[in-house]
């Protein structure tokens, strides 16, 4: 059996082929970043300043799908809001999915 000439060359150099083989893990990782993280911080962080910016009078809609209008918004996170003539229900803040229409601030 003869060597041929291939399988007698040397391996190449460690440093560089570390590198280049670590290209395409960075390249995928940076796609994934600009795709999926940095949209979905944004919508988190535009649905924090909705919800900061409640105020009695909006109309809202919840992430179980109803519709009311607030009637007292507390510091600790709840809002009172009323779904029907004379039936209101506490809930959490971070639970309104959209504010359907706001109430202009009082001067």
């Amino acid at each position: 059996m003869f060597v041929t000439p291939a399988f007698a060359q040397a391996a190449p150099g460690g440093a560089a082929g570390a590198f280049t083989s670590f290209v395409p893990l960075i390249l995928i990782f940076a796609i994934m970043y600009f795709l999926l993280i940095r949209p979905q911080q944004k919508k988190l962080k535009e649905h924090k300043a909705m919800v900061e910016a409640l105020r009695r009078g909006d109309q809202i809609l919840t992430q179980g799908g109803i519709i009311g209008k607030v009637v007292k918004v507390q510091d600790d996170g709840v809002l009172e809001v009323e779904i029907a003539e004379g039936v209101k229900v506490r809930m959490p803040r971070h639970t309104v999915a959209q504010v359907m229409s706001k109430t202009e601030p009082t001067a």
